[in-house]
């Protein structure tokens, strides 16, 4: 649980439940970023994929560590330094903490589904 505010009326709490999936959502918004293919195989939930997220926080200082999976032919820097920036800029603005870094790691490619052979 992370410390943002405390004034005389009282103090606001985050979890790192709530900013593993502010991460993974701004991740998911990232072109060439499979969200259907989580790492699993089958349709994620916002908390499915959080579970691939890991952030730290120290002295309102945040790192993240997600990982992603990518669909084949995008180009894996472009999209990693986009889920880079998004990721930085939602947990930024949601939370008024400071994101120091953000670690991507490409943990699959997914290819477009099979097509069916033509019959012969």
């Amino acid at each position: 649980m992370t410390e943002i505010k405390k004034e005389p009326t009282g103090f606001v709490r985050i979890s790192d439940e709530v900013l593993n999936v502010i991460a993974a959502t701004a991740a998911t918004e990232a072109d060439g970023v499979i969200r259907q293919a989580w790492l699993s195989g089958t349709r994620a939930s916002r908390k499915q994929m959080a579970k691939c997220t890991n952030v730290a926080v120290k002295n309102k200082i945040v790192s993240i560590q997600l990982t992603i999976a990518v669909k084949f032919g995008a180009k894996i820097h472009e999209v990693s330094a986009d889920v880079q920036k998004r990721v930085k800029d939602a947990v930024e603005t949601m939370t008024g903490l400071s994101v120091a870094e953000v670690n991507v790691t490409v943990g699959a490619i997914v290819g477009e589904k099979s097509r069916e052979k033509p019959k012969t």
